[in-house]
């Protein structure tokens, strides 16, 4: 048990306690669903397995040594391997195998694959599968190297346009490529992230583009060539932090950066909750990456247009515990606990809504959202813990000395 949560105040520790267990419940009522009885990607909005969802959910359902929830989350492993593409694609939908085209959903695989056969000590489970997979993924770099590729609105915002090589998606890539011990593939992507984003004036021909922001203490939405989308994305930096892609000093950097960033948009009445949006600063009519459709479903503070999303602040959380802020992972878990609260459309004590709007704090996606329950669960255990569960042995050493000092 770390320090900072044995020094947590026993009110609140006693409502981290009910919504773990709130949590848990969603999970095990969302464990079967109608397509052959694979998890529920929300309890009544969405009933389909979703393999993105289900994949970065795995990290909270591991920590719950639940047979149940185990068990379901072996089914879905199973019904992926069975609906991979012959050339190792893993589908959207788990039951599907018509459904394609996700650039996150492979490498979502590999990663939580991992981490399974971790917990459950079967090291050669769906070993096979796992070989497609990687394969298909050495075919997805544009420039045939480390670093991937994508399509705009492949990867888990379907409104979004976020295009060639994405910070979220080459983050898991990362991580994978560690935990499956391809540690020279993985210094290379490291070395390539590294490299300054790339403009017309600035270019010249043996420019490489990579994802790092002048001036700036994070990586990029988004690179390739001389384009680029320089907001700040939540999800793609708390994993590039967590995996150790962000050095020690980018990793504190990064935080303090995000924490006055926040503190600035409350003044702005740009954000009402103490948890941070998915992106920003946000998209605006005016702005040259604004698209029309966005007027409809992606609006400044909305979606993934710098909407609060539940299951992404669990992962900053824990990031904060990997770069050395136990404090800082300590209290956005209580913000954290208060986000998930309330609910949308249903008579529930804890909503685990999809995501929250940022100007007013109002949820407005599907309540009992299977990952956003999971990363709950994940976050908690590891500041209970003091430990960054399954990435503990990615981080640079001085990270993780300060991480296990917590402990």
């Amino acid at each position: 048990m770390s320090e900072e949560w044995r020094s947590m105040d026993r009110a609140l520790a006693a409502r981290v306690a009910e919504a773990k267990e709130a949590a848990r419940q969603v999970l095990l009522h969302n464990a079967h669903g109608p397509y052959r009885q694979l998890p529920r990607t929300a309890a009544w909005g969405y009933p389909e397995p979703y393999t993105r969802d289900l994949m970065l959910a795995a990290l909270g359902i591991l920590t719950t040594g639940d047979e149940k929830l185990l068990c379901a989350l072996r089914r879905t492993f199973e019904a992926l391997a069975e609906n991979q593409t012959e050339h190792g694609h893993i589908p959207s939908l788990a039951h599907d195998r018509h459904e394609l085209g996700a650039s996150d959903t492979t490498p979502l695989f590999l990663l939580a694959l991992s981490c399974y056969r971790e917990v459950t000590g079967e090291h050669d489970f769906l070993e096979q599968a796992a070989r497609k997979a990687i394969l298909w993924m050495e075919y997805q770099s544009p420039g045939d190297q480390v670093i991937v590729g994508q399509l705009p609105t492949s990867d888990w915002r379907d409104e979004q346009w976020v295009l060639g090589f994405g910070l979220y998606v080459n983050s898991i890539v990362y991580a994978y490529l560690r935990r499956y011990g391809y540690e020279d593939r993985a210094a290379r992507l490291r070395q390539m992230a590294s490299h300054f984003i790339i403009n017309a004036e600035a270019r010249s021909r043996h420019a490489r583009e990579g994802l790092v922001v002048p001036h700036r203490p994070y990586y990029a939405l988004w690179s390739y060539k001389i384009y680029s989308g320089n907001r700040f994305d939540l999800l793609g930096n708390s994993l590039a932090v967590l995996s150790g892609l962000a050095s020690p000093k980018r990793a504190k950097a990064m935080l303090r950066w995000v924490e006055n960033e926040c503190q600035a948009m409350r003044k702005r009445y740009e954000l009402a909750v103490n948890c941070p949006p998915n992106l920003f600063p946000y998209i605006r009519p005016t702005d040259f990456d604004w698209r029309p459709r966005y007027e409809r479903f992606n609006r400044p503070g909305e979606y993934h247009n710098g909407g609060v999303w539940p299951f992404a602040c669990g992962l900053y959380v824990v990031a904060a515990l990997a770069a050395g802020f136990p404090k800082l992972a300590g209290q956005q878990l209580a913000s954290l606990t208060e986000l998930v609260r309330p609910a949308r459309n249903h008579a529930v004590a804890f909503g685990f809504n999809e995501w929250i709007k940022a100007q007013d704090g109002t949820p407005r996606g599907q309540d009992w959202q299977t990952w956003s329950a999971a990363m709950y669960l994940y976050a908690a255990e590891c500041v209970e813990r003091g430990e960054v569960l399954f990435f503990e042995a990615m981080l640079p050493r001085p990270a993780r000395v300060e991480a296990r000092a917590a402990g």
